[in-house]
């Protein structure tokens, strides 16, 4: 029995690295009866069948696991956005740095198409939350060697809005792929949905994803920390956390919350505590028991 990664998972079938040979195996009938499903970046014990196709036995003890984007053993989370055609909602980086957090993720944010708008004030905002920020240019070419080196030797998911240029960048970090994109509908101010599964692709020493984009926010309260737990995965929040006059604080409204005083003074941007607030009242609404 080997040992490998999955690399892609399509129509029921897996596509297994085994150092540097892809195995296309199934799941074997054990694992439905277990309940457990395969997923983009699991290490799996494969056989080899007489056929020359394999069979997934097992599925080896995970990092973390993501449902939307349906992906495992994440180290980071490149979140890419932009602020022109189509621009990102703050609430969507917000939504998936706290999920991210939440599940042990390192995060990095890239605000992509900086040849049209330089998003200045969506980079001040990560930067003094203390994510790296790195501005580029998939058309130009500007900061994608940055971004390269902050993939080297992690499995890298990359995620964001439809439209926001995620396959083009991928295709600018490796031209090899020739990962299919598609126009922004100026309409609409969203872009088509060009990547329709999960699937690691090697950038240097690095496995990266490309996923499928988001044209909604439905449906992804499952993936948040709990209510309590959501204040530490705003880390700008963690330095005043402790500092609440009232022990169990919500930070949304309490007096002598050390968390709104600093919005007050500007140590923390009111987006961000906006954004938490939402989320707040989401990750209310989730039971125990719904979450993954």
């Amino acid at each position: 029995m080997a040992q490998g990664v999955i690399m892609k998972a399509l129509s029921g079938f897996y596509y297994v690295d085994l150092d540097g040979r892809t195995l296309t195996c199934r799941g074997r009938g054990k694992l439905r009866h277990q309940k457990i499903k395969p997923l983009v970046g699991d290490r799996v014990e494969v056989t080899t069948l007489a056929d020359g196709t394999g069979a997934v036995e097992g599925v080896l003890p995970r990092k973390n696991q993501f449902s939307r984007p349906a992906v495992a053993n994440v180290d980071q989370m490149v979140i890419l956005c932009a602020n022109v055609n189509p621009v990102t909602d703050p609430f969507l980086i917000d939504r998936l740095t706290a999920m991210a957090e939440g599940k042990d993720c390192q995060v990095v944010i890239c605000l992509n198409k900086c040849d049209l708008d330089s998003a200045l004030d969506l980079r001040a905002i990560y930067q003094a939350a203390g994510f790296p920020v790195v501005a580029l240019s998939a058309v130009t070419g500007e900061g994608v060697a940055d971004l390269k080196a902050l993939l080297s030797g992690k499995v890298s998911v990359f995620t964001g809005n439809s439209g926001v240029g995620k396959s083009s960048l991928l295709n600018a970090l490796e031209p090899a792929f020739a990962l299919e994109t598609g126009e922004v509908s100026e309409k609409l101010g969203r872009g088509r949905h060009t990547t329709r599964h999960v699937e690691l692709f090697r950038v240097g020493d690095g496995l990266c994803a490309d996923t499928p984009g988001f044209s909604s926010l439905d449906g992804e309260g499952l993936e948040l920390p709990d209510r309590d737990a959501l204040a530490r995965s705003f880390r700008e929040f963690r330095p005043y956390l402790e500092r609440c006059r009232f022990v169990g604080c919500s930070h949304r409204r309490e007096s002598g919350c050390a968390v709104l005083e600093a919005v007050e003074a500007g140590a923390v941007p009111a987006s961000r505590h906006k954004s938490y607030c939402r989320l707040y009242d989401e990750a209310a609404g989730v039971k125990p028991w719904e979450r993954k």
